[in-house]
């Protein structure tokens, strides 16, 4: 067997092309053949290869990508790979491939599982072999069985076990549609002389087939009765084979949709007839895989709500929101017409019970489910009628409450699930021995056994303890039915056509199993954060290490991560996309964003910074600069004790800092447990001494320096004279604005575009504050959505966005979970109401103070009808436009404030889900908007 490859490609003087060749075999094994390709002018590139068969291991299938490589043969750039080149392979026949190179699809949201979800568009078009437990590249709207929490090892690709595995040379996960052990991809006959019609077709719409008609009879003479149907072939592809060893060429052919119950020609392919010249040699086929189907797709746009999970509120409830309310809010969605569900995480944040807990992004397993989220009443009763009653009655008294009382819950459920836990296992016969047991042998999930490997998933390990009917442990137990439950609630949304939208945070707590299991991951001496802005002086310190994306192996666990989301999840939003282009980090013993810097970046050298005029005096510009005046103005009269007790004086009235109040760090351990004015007002004075620098020492680079953000506002900028002032401003906004654009963009690209090889999920940025300009086009050519914020505009010189500017490719919402909700924005800010009041709403005179239904029912239409892709509103939002069952309070309804590090996140429907249903002026008018919106 023979393959022939052809590519028009146009390239640079010392790239080339290379052919990344896969061959699957009957038993299971893979094999990768780098084939370089040859050109005569630079632009047509060819490239031949025989297949020699192995007796014991024939080859079931072969795949293949092309890539621009160097002179180094360092890949340059890798074409779009969501739907694989993949056949099945036949021995007896030579492969002729003809192809185009693939950008990312201008729609690709027309090849993620949010789209199939909701449209149902791809349900019949399946691959004939689907992987075993309903796991396939075109996952159908309900996916049936049990997948297990963690992913296999590797995450590489979607084989379950006992699934023929199949890697593509991606470096991250691409879905297979091979099927089981010993099956192969979509089979079609082959003849002495064969064309394989392939085309692209993601924009059919359910009930909907393709055909192909041509300018031969054997293709119906273009007449429309008598197209040939083709069949459907995984991911929206469509093949057909054709035997034209009688047949001359050239040959015309358009491909034609067909309406799959009627049988009529329902379109035809806009533009030119394909066309078809080579000549076939005996036993050659060859694939006619060129440009996708050439038919506008309908406009998809889709309406959501976005809810945390422990905001959920039903009868069955008890005291925080949980899987099964999501299965029951799910009912709710579909009724009114809404299509997504975006939630905030659900991974884990226990660390101490307490009310720091509540906050989700601080997550302590990037593989765990909260406990607070299990439903209780789907679990079995207690035997002890005494207990259960008192938990009934705790249960009662918890959902009563106004808001989610962390502790409570905590303590409540944990009781609960402790006293189960040891029923059922008690129950249990015939316990293991200690060798046995599965805490022995099994470590928990998320971290390594003692071998270094993965440990085996929740489930594979639950159903092993479970064969030998011995007692596992108790983590293991509660996370076994979160998963069942999410997964349930998951598989019912799809059901319903529902998207859940999950939620990536940008980082993992620094005492999470992650760090504890794979420290090489991450960066311990640092911690992310965002720089000074308007609404935080002195920035954010979010406290998690940050990612060493460098570390071997971390790209496959964040492919692992992905997939485990993918059980839940058909979209995902990714906190701070920021981060993944550049983090703002911060040295672990200091505090404050002041004192922090982006990574990775391009610090300076001493040379560059005396380059630009700025003399390079290292102690002067890189420790803090304390003279007597500027301990006299930052403590009045505090200002002869910190002279005597926290600082050492130096020569020229200058003074350092003491090594135990040295950083910021230390000086908060000095002052731990002293809450009176007197000390506070000493301990931020020292705060703001540590940061009065004007170059930060890069950490892993040393005598490479960051210019400190924001250090012109510091006493010591005062002290340059005219020129260094001059040379630093040059210094500093080439460096902030100028010097690191190409840098952070390329930087970017890599990552995400890692990220999304990964995954069908649909991905959506968290694209919001300081962004360098870079972040824009990267997401654009990525197709992943952006946020949209009408009263947060990304236009410099404009104080709210116009709607009908959304770019299509956006998500359009009016709050997040770190705002406040818009009853309260209008409450709180009058003199912007006023301006948004006339200039965007057009209206005249005074705005009124409280913002009334009818108004809020405006906004939201406005919102629904822009050009977002998605428009996803808050429940509170929503729940504005009815002056009954809106909260009485808006105050209440806000989630988060940033810059509150105290914020409890307790906000709770103050309607039950059950109420909600029932409401059903409301939920009319809901179906009603978001249907003339046509979403």
């Amino acid at each position: 067997m023979k393959l022939s490859f052809s590519i028009h490609y146009t390239t640079e003087w010392g790239q080339q092309l290379v052919v990344l060749l896969n061959y699957l075999s009957q038993n299971g094994a893979t094999s990768q053949v780098r084939l370089p390709m040859q050109t005569d002018d630079g632009d047509f590139w060819t490239a031949e290869t025989s297949v020699l068969e192995s007796r014991r291991s024939p080859v079931a299938a072969f795949s293949y990508i092309y890539t621009v490589v160097n002179a180094d043969g360092q890949e340059l750039r890798r074409e779009w790979n969501g739907v694989p080149r993949l056949y099945a392979f036949d021995p007896t026949k030579s492969w002729r491939m003809p192809d185009r190179w693939r950008d990312r699809p201008l729609a690709s949201h027309l090849y993620s599982s949010a789209y199939q979800t909701t449209s149902q568009v791809l349900a019949q078009n399946t691959p004939l072999n689907p992987p075993e437990g309903g796991k396939n590249c075109t996952p159908a709207p309900s996916r049936q069985g049990v997948t297990p929490l963690n992913p296999p090892e590797g995450g590489k690709n979607c084989a379950r076990q006992g699934d023929t595995p199949f890697n593509f040379p991606e470096g991250g996960r691409n879905c297979s549609p091979l099927g089981r052990s010993g099956d192969v991809p979509l089979r079609l006959p082959l003849f002495r002389k064969t064309i394989l019609f392939r085309v692209s077709a993601p924009q059919l719409s359910s009930g909907q087939v393709l055909a192909v008609i041509g300018s031969h009879p054997a293709l119906g003479s273009w007449n429309a009765a008598r197209y040939l149907p083709m069949e459907p072939a995984g991911m929206g592809d469509w093949m057909l084979t054709l035997n034209v060893d009688w047949m001359g060429l050239p040959l015309e052919y358009k491909y034609v949709v067909i309406n799959k119950e009627t049988h009529e020609l329902v379109a035809w392919e806009e533009g030119d007839n394909r066309v078809l010249t080579d000549e076939l040699a005996d036993g050659e086929v060859y694939v006619a895989y060129g440009e996708p189907l050439r038919l506008a797709e309908k406009p998809w746009r889709v309406a959501g709500v976005c809810v945390p999970v422990f905001a959920l509120r039903s009868e069955h409830s008890c005291g925080v929101g949980d899987f099964g309310d999501l299965y029951r809010f799910v009912d709710w969605a579909a009724e009114v017409g809404i299509r997504i569900i975006q939630l905030l995480p659900v991974n884990d944040t226990t660390h101490s019970g307490k009310w720091n807990d509540s906050y989700p992004y601080n997550i302590m397993s990037a593989f765990d489910l909260h406990p607070h989220y299990i439903d209780l009443s789907q679990l079995k009763p207690l035997n002890d009628k005494e207990r259960m009653t008192a938990f009934r009655r705790q249960q009662s008294e918890l959902n009563a409450l106004p808001y989610s009382d962390y502790e409570a819950v905590h303590r409540v459920k944990t009781d609960y699930l402790q006293a189960l836990y040891e029923q059922e296992t008690t129950a249990l016969q015939d316990p293991p021995s200690a060798q046995e047991s599965p805490s022995a042998q099994e470590p928990p999930s998320g971290q390594e056994s003692p071998s270094g490997q993965e440990s085996p998933s929740r489930q594979e390990s639950l159903s092993k303890q479970e064969s030998r009917a011995g007692k596992f442990s108790f983590p293991e137990y509660v996370q076994h039915h979160l998963h069942q439950q999410l997964k349930r609630a998951a598989d019912h949304a799809r059901e319903r056509g529902i998207i859940l939208m999950g939620d990536l945070p940008i980082g993992v707590c620094r005492d999470s199993r992650e760090v504890t299991s794979h420290p090489d991951f991450f960066n311990t001496d640092s911690q992310a954060g965002t720089p000074p802005d308007a609404s935080s002086p002195q920035g954010q310190n979010w406290g998690f290490p940050t990612y060493n994306w460098q570390a071997e192996g971390f790209g496959e666990w964040l492919d692992r991560r992905m997939e485990w989301m993918e059980q839940y999840f058909d979209a995902l939003r990714l906190d701070h996309v920021p981060g993944f282009f550049r983090i703002w980090e911060i040295p672990r013993e200091q505090l404050f964003g002041t004192m922090g810097h982006f990574s990775p970046a391009l610090p300076l050298t001493a040379g560059e910074i005396e380059y630009y005029g700025l003399p390079f005096r290292r102690d002067f510009l890189t420790r803090p600069f304390i003279n007597d005046r500027i301990v006299d103005r930052i403590f009045g009269i505090h200002a002869q004790y910190v002279r005597d007790t926290f600082l050492v004086k130096k020569a020229y009235g200058l003074y350092d800092l003491k090594e135990e109040v040295s950083t910021q760090r230390r000086v908060k351990d000095y002052f731990a447990g002293r809450a009176d004015e007197n000390s506070l007002w000493i301990r931020d004075g020292l705060y703001r001494l540590i940061a009065n620098v004007l170059f930060l020492e890069d950490p892993r680079q040393p005598s490479m320096f960051h210019p400190r953000i924001q250090a012109w506002q510091e006493p010591v900028y005062d002290t340059l004279n005219t020129d260094e002032k001059d040379a630093y401003m040059r210094i500093y906004n080439n460096f902030f604005y100028q010097r690191h654009n190409f840098f952070w963009g390329r930087t970017g690209y890599e990552r995400l575009s890692r990220l999304q090889q990964s995954t069908r999920m649909l991905l959506c940025a968290e694209d919001l504050g300081m962004l360098p300009d870079c972040v824009e086009p990267v997401l654009d050519s990525l197709g992943i959505l952006t946020l949209e914020i009408q009263q947060m505009p990304k236009q410099p010189g404009t104080e709210f966005t116009h709607l009908d500017a959304n770019p299509v490719r956006s998500v359009a919402t009016i709050s997040t979970h770190d705002m406040p909700p818009l009853r309260l924005w209008w409450q709180d800010n009058p003199e912007r109401v006023q301006r948004y009041f006339v200039t965007m709403l057009q209206k005249q005179g005074r705005a009124p103070a409280q913002l009334p239904a009818h108004l809020a029912e405006e906004i939201i239409a406005r919102h629904l009808y822009c050009p977002s892709m998605l428009c996803i509103l808050s429940l509170q939002d929503w729940l504005a436009m009815d002056g009954e069952l809106r909260s009485k309070n808006p105050r209440e309804e806000r989630i988060n404030t940033p810059s509150d590090p105290y914020n409890r996140w307790q906000w709770r429907m103050h309607i039950t889900i059950e109420q909600l249903m029932a409401a059903s002026k409301f939920n009319k008018k809901i179906k009603t908007m978001i249907a003339r919106s046509k979403r």
